[in-house]
């Protein structure tokens, strides 16, 4: 009898086995985070802080050891541009209207030279608000593929590269304020947890859950160390790839772009569900997952012994924002309280570059208009054309300085 119950468990283990599926697991972390019980993961809310917890128990299940302030967690304080919706609850927010988001950090340390840095954000936009795309009654954004999906990849790396590739550490990033201005990496940057020096290059996940049939698959920063595009198509036998120069955009690469850091943002593209209730885990291509996740895991395979790879500056292929008719051709600084806006990076070719201005800059007049926070430097900004010549005041180092420059 003995006998034969062990034959049975045997014959049940290969039966499991053998239905098995790796991108079950990244279905499992969606379906967790883009749970209507998370209420949408907006930044410094309950949702926020459960979602949080649970990446950080990920990380603790596959061995990464705690790299945040306080053990897998680094806090970050900020003053929102706008008033909260009144049908949000902040569980987080002081009396003077500062909230507290947080970046969940885990580490495989093999004692090596040099650091990649793999993330991703995972806040979200709660029941909408100002991000929101939705027109109708108040409903939750669950997210699943803005960024659950991005989240979801970069633990199924983890789980690939715990005691494998080990000529290289790995720091493993869950931003939170992503949608609120790239907060948690900018502060990240600004406050890091590691000796950013050794990072050999970052590579971000946002929005990959939704590789479609001709497995077009975009990636950001391929411009900015001169290896990148050699590797992302040696090991390209799946997808239509979309390679974009840049290392600015609107996800958090950006921060660690303009820290001069090397970086590779993966993007399987926009849709009719993108910042809409109807964003949800069941609408999500996890098989493509899988094989994102195995790309991406090949790419830093052949990386592996570059060491620290060089970084390049590139042109900003995008636009700084599709109302104006023109823009400055620069990044601004979402974590500046103060009265101005503070410059965090100046495209090349673009008119703050070609006039002088420089990163640190905080433009306190443009024009006859004084800017004192961004909705007054996006206002300034409306009136002028291509052709137009005006003047800039920016505070630099102490001194006030007035710029001409042209649109």
């Amino acid at each position: 009898m003995k006998k034969i119950s062990l034959l049975v468990l045997f014959i049940t283990l290969l039966g499991c086995k053998k239905d098995y599926k790796p991108e079950n697991k990244i279905k499992e972390d969606v379906t967790f985070l883009a749970d209507d019980k998370l209420e949408g993961r907006q930044t410094g809310t309950a949702g926020e802080q459960e979602a949080a917890a649970y990446i950080a128990k990920r990380f603790k299940e596959l061995g990464l050891q705690p790299s945040g302030t306080s053990d897998y967690y680094q806090a970050f304080s900020f003053k929102p541009k706008t008033d909260p919706h009144s049908e949000v609850s902040f569980t987080t927010m002081a009396e003077d209207g500062t909230i507290t988001g947080t970046n969940v950090l885990g580490y495989i340390d093999n004692k090596a030279d040099n650091t990649i840095i793999i993330g991703a954000h995972y806040d979200h936009l709660g029941y909408g608000g100002d991000g929101s795309l939705y027109k109708g009654e108040k409903a939750i954004h669950n997210g699943a593929d803005d960024n659950a999906s991005g989240v979801a990849v970069m633990l199924n790396l983890a789980s690939k590269l715990k005691e494998t590739n080990t000529a290289n550490n790995y720091l493993f990033m869950a931003f939170s304020g992503e949608e609120m201005g790239l907060l948690g990496s900018n502060y990240f940057v600004k406050n890091p947890t590691i000796d950013t020096k050794a990072v050999s290059y970052m590579i971000n996940m946002d929005m990959v859950g939704r590789l479609k049939q001709d497995s077009t698959l975009a990636v950001y920063g391929t411009g900015t160390s001169p290896i990148f595009k050699q590797v992302l198509n040696s090991h390209n036998d799946k997808f239509k790839l979309i390679e974009k120069e840049s290392g600015v955009g609107p996800s958090d690469h950006t921060s660690f772009y303009l820290a001069d850091i090397p970086v590779m943002h993966f993007f399987t593209g926009q849709h009719e569900d993108y910042h809409k209730p109807s964003d949800d885990s069941d609408k999500l291509n996890y098989e493509g997952m899988e094989t994102i996740s195995n790309y991406i895991f090949e790419i830093i395979t052949d990386l592996n012994d570059n060491g620290k790879l060089a970084f390049r500056k590139t042109k900003n292929e995008s636009e700084e924002t599709p109302r104006f008719k023109v823009g400055l051709g620069v990044v601004p600084d979402y974590m500046f309280d103060g009265k101005g806006m503070r410059i965090d990076g100046v495209s090349e070719d673009k008119p703050a570059q070609k006039a002088g201005l420089q990163k640190g800059d905080i433009v306190i007049k443009l024009g006859d208009s004084a800017i004192v926070d961004m909705m007054s430097y996006m206002r300034a900004l409306s009136v002028f054309k291509e052709g137009d010549s005006t003047n800039v005041r920016v505070e630099r180092k102490g001194d006030t300085l007035d710029i001409d420059l042209k649109f």
